[in-house]
Formats: structure tokens, C-alpha cells, sequence
């Protein structure tokens, strides 16, 4: 039995007929107050009763209703196999602010991969996780990768507007936002050429991928335009491993003798720069006065605990999640995007290792 001194608002949710009574209007005046309905001849008196009724008694639109009737929401999806991974959160971050800025909300569906799941079992939960988000008539939906690439995403993505984080589709169909992996390259080795190295060594990712193609073509272009011949006796590869680095810093170190050997090194992520300072200092050099390096990530966890701190290119995942959302309310509101991928700057942040 429902306590004596309770109202009868908080007893059961406040309806927009209870609004209507309280204000003493009919219920269709309060629909249209509160859709903010231009065209609806009401006076301000009676706007201001209805929106004192509102406060008064505690009411709150219905959602789910509110959906149902516009066949949208005011929710974005985000489809993420990226929550626990050391980015998540700053792409998270960068769509949930741009979101609130533009009075949407985030339903995250996380989809995350790895435990030796097989990908059959991974596509099945990301179809999941998508159908479950269209019920919900999210007005659009994010997907965000953990490492940019290539993606197959499920057919029903495309029954709603969906814009590609960190990745892009196989069949270039949907619009997408990516890091300027070349860019990024290029800046990198502008650095270290700015810094007096002619002889720099590039430890790189697995090849193939578009971080190791787009970080390589950087690096060439900053070599060519400073007119200095590249090397490929400077080029290996680390795989991405704080023990590839190790590895392919000993390599460079070691082929080429002290008059020969590199500089500096550019290691296409911070990993791998870690392991590359336990090389360098196993041959008794000292960062950056005898060899400068230079990482790629900014995995803070890493890059700021170095010693000395090492200086990288930052991939810019809040910059992505907040352009992401940006691209996905024009595609919502039926306004066209200025391309069908966007780039984001990768920015160089000075440390200690130059």
C-alpha cells in the first residue's frame, strides 16, 4: 500500500495528460509546447503554465515513446570491439563530448575481440550488437576499430546512417575517419632531419597495413624533399613488439659499424622505441646525445615514462571520435560531408629523446 504523504506523481511516472490537468490546457497544447512546435498558436501565458506544470510536478518526456513516434532518438550508437584497449577511452571521450555539445547521447555496444575468439563468433556479436542498437532507433551509428584498417562490417550497418572510426570498409561504401598515417611519417622524420640526421634509421610495423605503408611513405617523402638518398639498409621491421624493436635497433646498431650506423631511429610506434632504448644502451650509447629517437602512438604509459621521455606523433583518436560524430549528425540532419574519408592531423610531441 502506497504511502499516505506521497504524491500521486511520485506513486507512478508523470504523464503528459497529468501536465495538461495541472495546467489546465488540453494535452495537445502541452505536445506542442514541448516539441517546441513553431507553427502552433499558443500564447505565452499559457506556455508558461504548462512549462511551471512540467517543473512542478516532476515530468520527463517519454523516450521511448518519443522514438516510436519519429522513428529516431536522440541517440547515437557506438559499435566497438575497443573498450579495454589503451585508446578506447580518448575516442570515446571525443564522441561523447561532440555529442553532448550537440544534445545527443552514446549507446556504447561493445563488441571486443581476442580470448582466441574466432572471428565467426566476433561477426556475430557485432551483428548483435548493431540489431539491438536499430531497435533501440538509434539515429545513426559509429563504429570504432582498434587499429586502423581494412573492416567487413555487418550488412545491417547500412540501413542507417554510419560513419567509419579508425577504419575504413573494404568495399569503400561508407564514409570514414582515419589518422594521417603519412603525415605522421613525414613529420616524424622532419624532426630528426631538423635536428641534423642524415642517416635514420626506420623500424616499422608489419608491412602491408595502412600505419606501416602510410608511416614508410612519410618518412620517403621527408627524405626526398630534404634531398638526402634513403637507405634501405636503414629499413626494418620490429612487428610492432617492444622485443621486434629490441631486435631491429641491435640489427641497425650492429650492420653498420660506428662510422656507418644510424643517428637516429624513427620506430613506428612506441613499443617498439621502448624495446630500441634497451638496444641503445646495451651498446653503450646515450638518448638523444649519441642517437636520437622517435616514436608513434604517444601510449603515454610508455612514451612519458621513458628516460628520457620520448618524443612521438600523437595518433589523434579524441580528434576522431569528436569529427566522427560531427560527420554522422550532418549525414543524420541529410546535409553532404566535404569527403568520403577524412584525415586527421597526427601531431609531434616534444619530449626528451631528440
Amino acid at each position: 500500500m502506497a504511502n499516505r504523504t506521497t504524491p500521486a506523481s511520485a506513486q507512478r511516472g508523470v504523464t503528459m495528460a497529468d501536465v495538461a490537468r495541472h495546467a489546465g490546457v488540453s494535452r495537445t497544447a502541452v505536445s506542442f509546447v514541448l516539441s517546441s512546435r513553431e507553427t502552433a498558436s499558443i500564447s505565452e501565458d499559457t506556455k508558461h503554465r504548462i512549462l511551471e506544470a512540467v517543473q512542478t510536478l516532476g515530468y520527463r518526456p517519454n523516450a521511448g515513446a518519443r522514438a516510436l513516434a519519429s522513428q529516431r532518438s536522440d541517440w547515437y550508437g557506438l559499435v566497438t570491439e575497443i573498450v579495454t584497449a589503451p585508446f578506447a577511452v580518448n575516442i570515446i571521450k571525443g564522441a561523447q563530448d561532440q555529442a553532448w555539445l550537440d544534445k545527443r547521447f552514446l549507446l556504447i555496444a561493445s563488441t571486443e575481440q581476442g580470448g582466441g575468439r574466432p572471428d565467426s563468433e566476433h561477426a556475430g556479436m557485432e551483428e548483435a550488437a548493431v540489431e539491438k542498437l536499430l531497435e533501440q532507433r538509434v539515429a545513426g551509428i559509429l563504429y570504432a576499430a582498434t587499429w586502423h584498417r581494412a573492416v567487413s562490417v555487418p550488412e545491417i550497418i547500412r540501413e542507417i546512417p554510419t560513419v567509419l572510426i579508425n577504419c575504413f570498409d573494404a568495399e569503400g561504401t561508407l564514409p570514414s575517419i582515419v589518422p594521417d598515417e603519412r603525415g605522421g611519417g613525414r613529420r616524424a622524420t622532419e624532426r630528426l632531419l631538423a635536428a641534423g640526421h642524415r642517416r635514420i634509421g626506420f623500424i616499422n610495423l608489419d608491412p602491408d597495413i595502412p600505419a606501416a605503408v602510410g608511416r614508410l611513405e612519410g618518412y620517403y617523402d621527408a627524405l626526398a624533399t630534404a634531398g638526402v638518398a634513403p637507405d634501405p639498409g636503414l629499413i626494418v621491421s620490429g612487428h610492432a613488439t617492444a622485443d621486434g624493436g629490441y631486435t631491429a635497433a641491435r640489427e641497425l646498431l650492429d650492420r653498420s659499424g660506428k662510422a656507418g650506423r644510424p643517428t637516429a631511429l624513427f620506430c613506428a610506434n612506441d613499443r617498439m622505441a621502448m624495446g630500441a632504448y634497451d638496444a641503445i644502451k646495451e651498446h653503450g650509447l646515450a638518448i638523444p646525445h649519441d642517437i636520437a629517437v622517435i616514436g608513434f602512438d604517444n601510449q603515454e604509459l610508455i612514451a612519458a615514462y621513458l628516460r628520457p621521455k620520448l618524443t612521438t606523433v600523437a595518433l589523434p583518436f579524441e580528434e576522431m571520435g569528436a569529427l566522427g560524430v560531427q560527420t554522422l549528425a550532418s549525414l543524420t540532419a541529410g546535409q553532404p560531408i566535404t569527403a568520403h574519408q577524412q584525415m586527421v592531423d597526427c601531431p609531434l610531441l616534444e619530449r626528451f629523446s631528440v
